[in-house]
């Protein structure tokens, strides 16, 4: 390295941290312009970084638990937040405010807490998680299937943007991680100072698995030439990019799973009804300029094009001009500061190249593409740009194919429902869209007209606008992708985003090999109903196909009569024979079906004090066939799954509960969910 030149960002591969060869590429800060790093991943092996991966951190994520795993991401996350004043202080680098950083940093910490609290809630405490219910393949019901998803054998390469170095690593870390992946990360040089901090912080922490998490620091090399089919590859970025890096030829010869999130040209649309002094006028101005300005308008969620009825347009050109002009640029350490530097002094020359085309389009009605007044910073050596808004023809192409990736949105003007659907689509895809309106019927039919071109759709009006998330903030439960030009992928999605990186397998099979396969009881394996009652034994000591059979208890008139007025439940076929005879499904008086899950539980309860802390909840309750007075009523409960819960002395029981009548028809179905006692107290 050359005499007083800047580190080096190292990357962490193969259980070490590695620093690439020569003196590499310099980094610059987005405000001062100064040297922060350099970056080279030269001399880095890719091959062996990928192997180590496959052979150390995948076998180890395997061994854990999906509740396990969870945990630890919770753990994680706490980590972080207690050490990300660090990262703030480099984000500042970046040309982000403190609200910036908080989306990036804090937005990524928070993914994290919610795939642990998702896999905690949705998830089994097992490696398998079971997809969807039994088929039945046989009329005897001795060769059934079921579908089983397990981790794929491979690792998840993921390739960010320089926009989000924080949060864009960790909502692609979470779910591959949860679902038992090991993660190689590649930011973009840009950023990536930043991102070699959040991966020191979390490599010294000492919470993971070794090998569950890689960084390469610069560029990509020949990692991508040694893809397999057991690896995924997830790229944020351009389009341009996403198509070449789509066709590489290792992941076209292997199938390799590949998701790409790219730039689109998302959408924001007024309703007729949001005239001015009205509460959605002014949200809608006051999102536009958010989505702006925050993170200097990089965000691939931002509104680049803003549709508002022909006769308001004047009107919100003019509200969303005095709003900008609020805006303060310059150094994000300056207290009045609102809005800092664009990532690099090439981006800023990049959204001018883009902002020449859009006004070939339109007219500016705010902001100056080559000049800009900023607080504290050189507005020649930072990268500095103003907000620029316009207003653009909607029936030219350029607004609907050119995305200046900084504070740029183009104002248009639509007449009818049909033109503005018509207009969104032109985008060809896009990640996030946003309707304003205080018309539901309106808002209905926008959402129905442009939901094939949008991966999320945000319906904002005076009800929602408080606890709004807002239009640019994908959330961790909710899908963040989108159709055509944004990449045709999905990313987080809730649990979604976890079986992206499993393989769903068909498992044809007898009940009892489809029982010791998924880890829950099958109708059809073995029962044992001998010895203790599975009610008095701890979860120690319980086996699923442990089960009771209880009954038989008669249903008397007098029992439905009482029910009836103890309850206040005096439906007609329970208490009036006349009517109830005139009902084509019940000819007559019937039980109440809480009546006959109340003497389910009276027939298979053990009452005395034990194992089973709480009975806390009934599931996939169906009513199969009529219970008339006279019948008699058995119950077989069946122990079909044991999560056991971690951190606590308890855990959670499902029982598969079958109610019959005298002629073994079922007359009800459903799960019990009980809290069972680790060991007996």
């Amino acid at each position: 390295m050359a005499q007083g030149a800047s580190k080096v960002l190292r990357s962490y591969t193969s259980g070490g941290w590695q620093v690439g060869e020569g003196d590499g590429a310099p980094l610059h800060d987005a405000v001062t312009g100064a040297e922060v790093a350099r970056i080279s991943s030269a001399g880095i092996d890719m091959a062996a970084a990928l192997d180590h991966g496959r052979r150390v951190g995948g076998p180890a994520l395997r061994e854990l638990t999906f509740h396990q795993r969870a945990a630890l991401l919770k753990a994680l996350a706490s980590h972080l937040r207690e050490n990300r004043d660090e990262l703030y202080a480099l984000s500042a680098k970046t040309g982000a405010t403190r609200g910036d950083s908080q989306f990036d940093i804090d937005g990524g910490i928070g993914v994290l807490f919610s795939y642990s609290s998702k896999g905690r809630r949705e998830l089994p405490n097992d490696t398998v998680y079971v997809d969807g219910g039994v088929e039945p393949l046989s009329k005897g019901g001795t060769f059934q299937a079921q579908h089983i998803a397990t981790p794929l054998r491979g690792v998840a390469v993921q390739i960010n943007a320089f926009n989000f170095p924080a949060w864009g690593p960790l909502e692609k870390f979470a779910p591959a991680f949860l679902a038992g992946v090991p993660s190689l990360v590649k930011p973009a040089s840009q950023t990536a100072y930043l991102t070699e901090k959040l991966v020191e912080l979390i490599v010294n922490s000492g919470l993971l698995p070794e090998g569950s998490l890689q960084l390469i620091s610069g560029s990509a090399g020949d990692l991508l030439d040694h893809v397999t089919g057991q690896d995924l590859v997830s790229f944020t970025g351009s389009a341009s990019t996403a198509q070449k890096l789509r066709a590489h030829p290792a992941i076209v010869r292997n199938s390799v799973r590949f998701n790409a999130e790219a730039d689109s040209l998302n959408c924001s649309i007024l309703g007729p009804d949001a005239t001015p002094g009205t509460t959605e006028f002014d949200l809608y101005v006051k999102q536009l300029v958010t989505e702006m300005t925050v993170k200097a308008g990089q965000k691939c969620t931002a509104i680049r094009r803003a549709f508002v009825p022909a006769d308001l347009l004047d009107d919100v050109a003019e509200a969303a001009r005095e709003r900008l002009a609020k805006i303060k640029v310059g150094n994000p350490a300056h207290p009045d500061v609102r809005m800092g530097a664009l990532a690099s002094l090439e981006q800023r020359e990049e959204v001018r190249r883009s902002l020449k085309a859009l006004r070939g389009a339109g007219t500016i009605v705010f902001g100056d593409p080559e000049t800009v007044e900023v607080l504290d910073a050189d507005a020649e050596k930072g990268a500095f740009h103003s907000p620029v808004l316009l207003k653009g023809d909607p029936d030219r192409a350029e607004p609907h194919e050119v995305e200046a990736f900084g504070p740029v949105s183009t104002l248009m003007p639509y007449t009818s429902v049909e033109q503005v659907v018509d207009y969104a689509a032109r985008g060809q895809g896009s990640l996030a869209g946003s309707v304003v309106s205080g018309d539901a019927a309106f808002a209905r039919e926008v959402v129905l007209g442009v939901a094939p071109w949008h991966g999320r759709l945000l319906v904002l009006d005076a009800d929602d606008a408080k606890e709004s998330t807002g239009h640019g903030s994908p959330m961790p439960a909710l899908v963040h992708g989108g159709p055509g030009r944004a990449g045709g992928g999905e990313e987080m999605g809730g649990i979604r985003g976890v079986l992206h990186h499993m393989q769903r397998t068909a498992v044809q099979a007898s009940p009892n090999v489809l029982s010791q396969v998924t880890g829950q009881w099958v109708e059809g394996a073995p029962r044992r109903e001998e010895g203790t009652h599975p009610f008095r034994k701890s979860l120690a000591e319980l086996k699923i196909g442990d089960a009771v059979v209880a009954g038989p208890r008669p249903v008397t008139d007098e029992d439905v009569a009482h029910f009836a007025e103890f309850t206040g439940d005096t439906f007609y076929a329970h208490t009036d024979e006349a009517a109830a005879r005139e009902n084509p499904l019940f000819g007559g008086i019937v039980a109440h079906g809480y009546l006959v899950v109340s003497f389910a539980a009276g027939l298979f309860v053990s009452p005395e004090p034990g194992p089973v802390l709480a009975n806390y909840g009934l599931e996939n309750l169906r009513f199969l066939t009529p219970v008339k007075p006279g019948d008699d009523l058995t119950v077989t409960l069946t122990c079909k799954q044991i999560t056991p819960r971690e951190n606590a002395d308890y855990g959670e029981v499902r029982w598969d509960a079958d109610v019959t009548n005298q002629n073994q028809e079922s007359v009800a179905k459903y799960d019990v969910l009980t809290l069972v006692a680790k060991e007996n107290r």
